[in-house]
């Protein structure tokens, strides 16, 4: 009998760590309508073609809805499963947008814990590099880690995805569920 998906799952890694893959199948597991909620912004050329690149990879059956800001809101009014894709690029345009951090992350955690599930957040982990020379990357940076710190507490599994493999992370190997 195959495990459930949690309600609500995290999965984090660096630049094509594999990360999107395993949250896709992770969604896929449950029935259909999935619902994919796409936060990136398609500045340039090369960000169509990698946004392109992810609608061409995910079968029939996925929904897509981009929300660059509005991410609580479509969280909190999905009727089935989830898949974020993702976090970072959503503080991005948080941050550029100059909107309110804090109240965007409670917002979005108030909606995943209300959600009908199960939710699968992405994000890039973005704090195991060097410091940053600059104050807004350093901004970022910093922002990324409380958010990730946030809904990882929230969450009931938090994987970590490197050279494409899954690393459970919480719980922690051996505790009981």
């Amino acid at each position: 009998m195959p495990h459930p998906t949690p309600r609500m799952t995290l999965v984090l890694g660096g630049a094509r760590s594999g990360k999107s893959a395993h949250a896709e199948a992770l969604i896929e597991a449950s029935p259909r309508p999935w619902l994919y909620l796409a936060t990136a912004r398609a500045w340039d050329d090369e960000m169509r073609e990698r946004i392109a690149l992810h609608r061409a990879r995910r079968p029939d059956g996925w929904i897509t809805q981009d929300v660059p800001l509005a991410l609580a809101e479509a969280v909190a009014a999905a009727t089935g499963p989830v898949l974020v894709d993702c976090l970072t690029l959503w503080l991005t345009n948080l941050i550029l947008s100059e909107a309110d951090l804090e109240a965007a992350t409670a917002a979005l955690l108030a909606a995943c814990a209300t959600a009908p599930g199960p939710v699968v957040l992405v994000g890039s982990e973005v704090g195991l590099g060097i410091v940053p020379e600059n104050a807004l990357a350093r901004r970022f940076r910093d922002a990324a880690g409380r958010l990730h710190q946030r809904l990882a507490a929230q969450a009931d599994r938090v994987v970590l995805t490197v050279a494409g493999l899954p690393l459970i992370v919480k719980p922690q190997p051996g505790a009981t569920p």
